[in-house]
């Protein structure tokens, strides 16, 4: 039977009825760091919680079947899984990578992969020539649609093809979307890519990161790089994340309803000079948003006339938070300049789109009205 994603994100199908836990309906925490055995080669199914743990191994089966994997590998931050996944890569192996990315994730290539002999050509994959840029030495292509903070929107599936003819992995971080909204690998990507921190866990209480795969030669070497570099998710931060998807659909339904409004309303203010969302039917990715993805979120970036405005803005709100992150409940906006994006090179972030006058918000789950209430008195007070 082909189940609904928000049954999917409550209901594995094939523990259903498995699980020794007195009928409790929340998976349970194994909280234990190794496991004893009967005798010598009779295992229990599990040795030690670095290569494997029982709460951890239910949450990877849960996002590996929402993203139509064959397995997930769950790490303790997005940023460990983009660092266990660049180990599966050689010195002077060539990536091209997306230009406008989290700037973690530029800081983290630009400092740590090049270190080691990694190669990266940043692109904007949604304009410019990919196949023009490949080389004897590439060996991916690394992207994150829509992009952060920019909202820059990529044809997964033509760039698959690209990939697939020269031999390439294509590697998709999802973050924004979550597979609620996007499966990159049904498009035709290699390897997802999650900030389990965000919309998976949905609270702003967790730090997770996973890796899924449909590819049985990369899951085999991720299962040897993580009991290799031990950054797997522990027990306790994993039961979160899956008691965080049981709602990921209503939250991500509810946060996208509420990100529709505010965007419409950011149009029409006089001291906004453009709203980066691809649910405007006028934003150039909105129709092949509409064919690779089942919604298009609530993250929204815009731009205001002045840099004062911007900075004004930051420090008037109240219920919405001026906080780095996304993907929770509560509504936060952010300043990419001297946040997300602050060790990007101010001539890179320029180039990309992102100045002193660009705000990024994480749209929560609050009721539209209050939502526009506030930006509606803190926008008063500039004009």
């Amino acid at each position: 039977m082909d189940r609904g994603l928000n049954t999917r994100c409550l209901h594995l199908e094939e523990t259903e009825g498995q699980i020794n836990n007195c009928g409790a309906l929340s998976y349970p925490i194994y909280q234990t760091a190794t496991y004893a055995h009967p005798g010598v080669g009779r295992s229990m199914g599990y040795d030690y919680s670095r290569l494997q743990n029982p709460t951890r191994e239910q949450l990877e089966k849960v996002v590996a079947a929402l993203e139509g994997g064959i397995d997930a590998v769950a790490l303790s931050t997005g940023m460990a899984a983009i660092a266990l996944l660049m180990e599966i890569f050689e010195p002077g192996d060539h990536i091209i990578a997306e230009a406008d990315l989290y700037g973690g994730s530029i800081r983290f290539f630009d400092n740590v992969s090049k270190k080691n002999h990694y190669e990266f050509t940043y692109l904007n994959c949604a304009g410019d020539d990919i196949e023009g840029s490949i080389k004897a030495n590439t060996k991916a292509i690394f992207l994150e649609t829509p992009t952060n903070p920019m909202m820059n929107i990529s044809d997964i599936t033509k760039i698959a093809e690209i990939a697939k003819k020269r031999g390439l992995l294509l590697i998709v971080d999802n973050t924004f979307l979550s597979p609620y909204f996007q499966n990159p690998l049904q498009l035709g990507a290699d390897v997802v890519v999650h900030s389990g921190t965000k919309f998976l866990g949905g609270h702003n209480d967790t730090l997770a990161g996973f890796i899924v795969t449909s590819s049985p030669k990369i899951q085999e070497k991720l299962r040897f790089l993580i009991k290799t570099t031990g950054a797997g998710l522990a027990p306790f931060d994993s039961w979160l994340i899956l008691r965080g998807i049981k709602t990921l659909g209503i939250r991500m339904e509810r946060a996208q309803e509420n990100a529709i409004q505010i965007a419409r309303w950011l149009k029409e203010q006089k001291i906004v000079t453009k709203v980066f969302y691809p649910g405007l039917v006028e934003h150039p990715g909105h129709e092949i948003m509409k064919k690779q993805a089942r919604g298009f979120g609530s993250m929204i970036t815009f731009n205001v006339d002045t840099k004062e405005h911007a900075l004004k803005i930051l420090e008037s709100v109240r219920m919405i938070k001026f906080a780095e992150s996304l993907g929770g409940v509560e509504t936060l906006i952010t300043y990419p300049t001297t946040q997300t994006h602050a060790d990007v090179p101010e001539e890179v972030r320029l180039k990309n789109g992102i100045s002193p006058c660009t705000l990024r918000i994480s749209v929560g789950i609050e009721d539209a009205k209050d939502l526009l209430a506030e930006l509606e008195s803190v926008f008063a007070k500039l004009i």
